[in-house]
């Protein structure tokens, strides 16, 4: 049954296994829907932010036929599908299903999968192998169905990118082999690169294990000598310990033109990037993504920062190209097709250079799509757009700030006192400012935040 449920309630179709967890798991998917205050709310999972240009299509003909039109990013690479009716019934379902979208009712919500979205274009190499076997081995075990909507599996290619996401489980390529991250930790384990999806799935089967007694949904959440404890039990099944800390700040593809280095030929146009104004699309920018994905390559690539990457070829970079990885947008009149494709999307109100107003800037749904938010965050967001920050600022209509970045950013979050305005790196925060109705003071102090 799609209809919405109570937050509470489990889904027969979801269920795949016995949930160590006392309470119910509220994350959304596309067989259980959240309620919110513009209507039934889906989120489809995404493996690795990977779509061709057909399961595109499926989503925008679910999001015109039973939400609002709209599709929403996440900061997972996922989906989300808004205004649904709550008697819309299977009707979803079967057309993502039919679509290659929904592989398994019992683990979709646990198919939580990011990956470095420019894999294989950079000059890094590419995760296709380890994304859909990952996705197979988790879609195929019994104990992984009863993984929280919030856990987290990331592939990363080596730039360090997604492995700053903070992931449950992590592998990261590095020549022939693979580290594996579970958490947090510091220590990595070396193994060969083709066992990496398997361990990875292993990791997580022993979480489960790990969580029984505490109910944990997230290894950061285990009691620590839990989370201990479950560290030396991967490693006991992985190869040597490595130091390697977790990066701090997650780098978002630049948005512009993708290059990879060639030691024999002049660099090629590998891809481009758009980002996504608060992540999001109305129906006519989704096809338009969509047919000039059709076009060059068939793919779409959804990024954990409510961008898209679509992979070409393109062919060679205009002489002016500056950079290895990433070629302004090219609005003054130069020629090439990644330059004509990044000109039709900016011209369709995405981001396609770093001078966009909108680079940086995300924000939550806020009022009035969410009853908890104070405020409408994402008006409130774009009447206080202006010149580029050194820094990302993301708003929240609420202290739950669901969506928020990683690594550092400006925190803008919506209280009964007004506007908090604060400075986050890591685990600290330093307050800035708080700002009360005054949207001009706002804008000022906002600015200045992330300047």
């Amino acid at each position: 049954m799609l209809a919405a449920m109570p937050d509470s309630a489990p889904s027969p179709l979801s269920s795949g296994g016995t949930s160590p967890r006392d309470g119910g798991d509220a994350c959304p998917g596309t067989l259980r829907l959240h309620r919110a205050d513009d209507g039934a709310l889906a989120r489809v999972r995404i493996p690795g932010g990977v779509l061709s240009a057909d399961r595109a299509d499926a989503l925008l003909a679910v999001a015109g036929r039973f939400g609002d039109g709209e599709l929403h990013l996440t900061s997972r690479g996922n989906v989300q599908l808004r205004g649904l009716d709550a008697e819309c019934g299977g009707g979803p379902a079967e057309l993502l299903g039919a679509a290659g979208l929904l592989p398994s009712a019992a683990h979709e919500r646990a198919r939580n999968i990011v990956a470095s979205p420019l894999a294989g274009l950079d000059g890094s190499p590419s995760l296709g192998g380890w994304l859909s076997e990952l996705d197979s081995l988790v879609c195929g075990s019994a104990a992984a169905a009863a993984l929280s909507g919030r856990f987290l599996f990331a592939l990363d290619s080596g730039r360090g990118d997604v492995d700053a996401l903070g992931a449950d489980v992590t592998l990261i390529a590095e020549g022939g082999d693979c580290l594996l991250r579970v958490g947090a930790a510091d220590e990595v384990f070396r193994l060969p690169s083709a066992d990496g999806p398997r361990a990875a799935l292993l990791a997580a089967e022993l979480f489960l294990r790990a969580a029984r007694d505490s109910g944990a949904w997230r290894v950061k959440d285990l009691p620590d000598d839990v989370r201990t404890a479950l560290v030396r039990a991967v490693g006991a099944t992985a190869g040597p310990v490595v130091h390697r800390p977790r990066p701090r700040t997650a780098e978002a593809p630049t948005p512009g033109a993708v290059t990879a280095p060639n030691s024999s030929t002049p660099a090629t146009t590998t891809a481009i990037s758009v980002g996504v104004p608060l992540g999001r699309l109305a129906p006519a920018q989704w096809r338009l993504l969509t047919e000039t994905a059709r076009r060059y390559g068939n793919e779409l690539r959804l990024t954990p920062w409510r961008g898209i990457v679509i992979p070409g070829p393109f062919g060679p970079p205009e002489p002016s190209t500056q950079s290895a990885q990433s070629e302004p947008s090219t609005r003054s009149g130069r020629s090439g097709r990644a330059a004509e494709a990044l000109d039709a999307l900016a011209a369709a109100g995405l981001i396609t250079g770093p001078d966009s107003p909108w680079a940086g800037v995300g924000a939550c749904v806020g009022h009035p799509g969410c009853a908890k938010s104070l405020s409408d965050v994402r008006a409130e967001a774009g009447a206080a757009v202006g010149p580029v920050g050194r820094l990302p600022v993301y708003w929240s209509g609420c202290e739950r700030r669901c969506g928020h970045p990683h690594g550092e950013w400006i925190d803008v979050v919506v209280t009964p006192e007004g506007h908090r305005i604060s400075h986050v790196r890591g685990e600290h925060r330093a307050p800035r400012a708080v700002v009360r109705n005054d949207p001009a003071a706002l804008a000022s102090a906002v600015s200045e935040a992330r300047a």
